[in-house]
């Protein structure tokens, strides 16, 4: 299983895909955007959602191409997600 990547486009593009995702999914990519890299739990802790829900955002957003995810270096079991800032410029 390979590491997904962020795909490069404007911050448009990446706006409007990121409008179009569920409200759960804005959430944790706003807590990714703020305060950086996270796993599953660590995002379930900051925005208080459930595990379940968070799994589906990260899924959502994987989707998109508006998170990247890697091995957490700790517990190889788990991912560690990234996502990069949407610039409007």
């Amino acid at each position: 299983m390979s590491a997904t990547t962020i795909t490069d486009d404007t911050g448009a593009e990446r706006r409007a895909r990121l409008s179009d995702a569920p409200p759960s999914a804005k959430l944790v990519h706003w807590e990714l955007e703020r305060n950086g890299p996270a796993t599953q739990g660590q995002l379930s802790d900051r925005t208080l959602l459930s595990q379940r829900t968070v799994r589906s955002a990260l899924d959502a957003l994987e989707d998109a191409g508006l998170v990247e995810k890697e091995i957490y270096v700790p517990d190889a079991r788990k991912k560690v997600y990234h996502a990069e800032p949407i610039r409007t410029a």
